[in-house]
């Protein structure tokens, strides 16, 4: 009968300690009857003095996006927070050695916690389990796509570097009731990120740095954790997109000084890639936000380039509008050479033939009909040497005269060829191009030079 009774004990013993050794039977343990506990609404301390201390550990699982326009920083992280529940605890060596317990998450309080910085709600699911262990402490983590806002300083443009803040705090607790504080410090957090991070998108992440922090929030104040994310861009692609391009299309402008100035295609051209850089520079506005407080430099880039080809172009047109003032003074000029040359062919003919009648005059005065029978009639004399040469001078003096009286527009003619003479512009319009190639190689190179200076200076 005793035996029997052992027998029985024993096996209500087994019988207990196996039930003990399950998650059901903890959970029983700390919810009997399967009813809510007051901990699951209130803050979950027995003094209402003292504060909920939350260790926060934040890793930057991937960037996603840096918008410049819109000043938006996307990134997808991993939020733990560690704290203590004061109703919660057990001994593990009654269940088994049961350390921790997975638990709904709805089952227990959680902190309020927020990011201050973020523009729109998380589109992550909240995680459904969290982590109880025999000490009071509870593990939730939480994965968040956080869409925050981020004041970037874009003046050195691609060359830059951001740096964007994720402010955690509470949303209604102050400081007096729960405080936040960093897992680790910045240095092993950074570590850590470097390892884990799995998209970097265009951004290069260098550190990240964890100030911890009180802030007023109207009427009371708040503890609140920062982690400041520092990232460089990755300039490659745009300066291999954008830079270069650019720099090309001011090389084709300095080779057109080799096109010659007499046609139309070299002004053609210049307008072209004049075309050509204001294209970019569009493309540069949609990324560039409006609100900069400085001017990017890569703005003073384009507008610089603009300017000298601009200037290239002026000079162009400069250059053919003289020429086209040399040809328009050089025809007339021949015309009218020509009209003197055929006028004095004119005056000498007439003069020819005016001496031609006088000796055909002089020989028919000797020449008469002889009738038979009847005498010659007398033969006037001939016209003596003295007369003659007198003829020859009052032709000479004529013709003198002729020249002396010309008209008015053929001695202004003949003024403007000696002050001008032909070709003059276009030997002024090869000192200008010579004058503005050395100019506008000096202008570019200076130019260059400095905006190189200011991308790489601190």
């Amino acid at each position: 009968m005793m035996l029997a009774g052992f027998l029985f004990l024993l096996l209500l013993t087994g019988e207990s300690s196996n039930s003990s050794c399950s998650y059901q039977s903890l959970f029983m343990h700390l919810y009997p009857e399967g009813k809510v506990q007051p901990n699951t609404m209130t803050r979950p301390v027995k003094n209402h003095t003292t504060p909920t201390e939350v260790v926060l550990d934040v890793l930057i699982y991937a960037i996603l996006d840096l918008n410049e326009k819109d000043q938006k920083f996307t990134s997808y992280v991993w939020i733990d927070m560690i704290w203590k529940d004061e109703y919660i605890s057990w001994n593990p060596a009654e269940f088994c050695g049961i350390e921790n317990i997975t638990i709904p998450t709805q089952h227990l309080w959680t902190p309020d916690l927020t990011i201050e910085e973020m523009t729109e709600k998380d589109k992550a699911s909240a995680s459904p389990y969290l982590i109880v262990f025999n000490d009071s402490e509870v593990w939730l983590r939480n994965d968040m796509l956080v869409i925050s806002t981020c004041k970037m300083n874009v003046y050195k443009f691609p060359f830059d570097s951001q740096s964007c803040d994720l402010s955690f705090k509470s949303a209604i607790y102050s400081d007096a009731e729960m405080q936040f504080f960093p897992s680790v410090n910045s240095s092993r957090s950074t570590n850590w990120t470097l390892t884990m991070i799995r998209s970097q998108s265009e951004w290069l992440l260098i550190n990240i740095t964890i100030t911890s922090k009180t802030v007023d929030n109207f009427e009371h104040n708040q503890s609140m954790l920062v982690y400041t994310i520092h990232m460089k861009r990755r300039s490659v692609l745009y300066v291999v997109n954008f830079m270069l391009p650019i720099l090309f299309f001011l090389g084709l402008d300095l080779a057109s000084f080799l096109i010659p100035d007499s046609g139309s295609e070299k002004l053609s051209f210049k307008v072209t890639v004049l075309l050509a850089v204001t294209v970019m520079q569009l493309i540069l506005n949609e990324i560039l936000p409006s609100s900069s407080d400085r001017i990017p430099l890569i703005a003073t880039y384009i507008v610089g380039i603009f300017g000298l080809m601009m200037l290239s172009l002026a000079e162009t047109i400069l250059v053919m509008y003289l020429l086209e003032k040399d040809s328009k003074e050089n025809e007339p000029n021949g015309d009218q050479s020509l009209s003197e040359d055929c006028g004095d062919k004119r005056g000498k003919v007439s003069l020819d033939d005016c001496f031609r009648g006088i000796n055909k005059w002089i020989h028919s005065a000797c020449v008469c009909d002889v009738s038979a029978g009847k005498t010659p009639p007398k033969v006037l004399p001939l016209p003596q040497e003295g007369s003659r040469s007198q003829l020859m001078e009052e032709s000479n003096n004529s013709e003198k005269l002729r020249e002396m009286v010309k008209p008015p527009s053929l001695l202004l003619n003949s003024k403007k060829e000696e002050a001008k003479p032909a070709g003059y512009w276009r030997r002024v319009c090869k000192r200008i191009s010579t004058v503005f190639l050395i100019f506008y190689i000096i202008a570019a190179s200076v130019f260059l030079v400095y905006m190189a200076v200011c991308w790489n200076e601190e």
